[in-house]
């Protein structure tokens, strides 16, 4: 569903109502007679509407997390919020950038479309760059020949399953975080579709290494072992990113996940 889309009609068809009354229909109306329904409805839905489509196209969006790809930093049932000027401002529905303003860096966790299929919304790390290379090979990860260290720390307790995951802790640019990696999963064990500059990434049983394209981004999800990302579906182009994650306001589960992400 093109969420966006949809606002941006009742906005149309709120704005016609209100103008339509507001220019013509209020004046030719006796001055003590009330309101027809579709003026009391239309006029009063659209200036909320309006904000909302204002405050969802230009500021934040909302969010939930469907899946575990990206457990430990967002679990399922986070409920976050997207700033979407960060990497520049794009006129709604068509997605459109208008202004430049700043790049996505190593580290950023980003919600954006999926390139196989745009109507689906995917959140992962921005781990490669336009120009770099990625090589993500038994388990370990080397961006443009030097190895990102993976500092072990605490399990991670699945507490769904009872399951405990090793923990570690990476460095990407200036952003600390941590990624689980299962110890007895197969280096690489998800299958692999056709995408483009496909020709960019070479694979074997071990893992994969890709050159990252001009204009495109490498994803990745903190559950490694977990995450269906550029490792199997290929690069994120610009044109795809909606923006960046940067708040939990809410999880109905647990409370404490307010405000523990930023």
């Amino acid at each position: 569903m093109n969420f966006a889309l949809i606002l941006f009609l009742l906005v149309l068809a709120t704005g016609s109502i209100w103008c339509i009354d507001f220019f013509w229909a209020r004046k030719k109306r006796p001055a003590d007679a009330a309101d027809p329904w579709w003026v009391e409805y239309g006029g009063s839905f659209f200036p909320v509407i309006l904000a909302v489509f204002l405050l969802r196209s230009f500021l934040v969006e909302p969010f939930k997390i469907p899946s575990g790809s990206m457990i430990p930093t967002l679990l399922i049932g986070d409920f976050i919020l997207v700033n979407k000027y960060t990497y520049g401002v794009r006129l709604p529905v068509i997605n459109k950038k208008i202004i430049e303003l700043n790049s996505p860096q190593r580290g950023d966790v980003v919600v954006f479309r999926y390139p196989p299929d745009q109507t689906l919304d995917y959140i992962k790390r921005v781990v490669g760059l336009p120009g770099d290379k990625v090589v993500y090979r038994n388990k370990k990860l080397t961006i443009n020949g030097q190895e990102i260290v993976q500092k072990a720390t605490e399990d991670y307790l699945d507490r769904d399953r009872l399951f405990y995951t090793p923990r570690f802790v990476e460095t990407l640019g200036s952003v600390e975080h941590e990624i689980l990696v299962e110890a007895e999963a197969p280096p690489f064990n998800r299958q692999i579709v056709r995408f483009p500059y496909g020709d960019k990434c070479h694979y074997n049983s071990e893992g994969v290494s890709c050159e990252v394209p001009a204009g495109h981004y490498f994803m990745m999800g903190d559950n490694r072992d977990n995450s269906q990302d550029s490792r199997f579906w290929g690069f994120v182009p610009d044109e795809n990113l909606v923006g960046k994650a940067f708040f939990i306001w809410f999880n109905f589960s647990d409370l404490k996940r307010i405000g523990s992400f930023h």
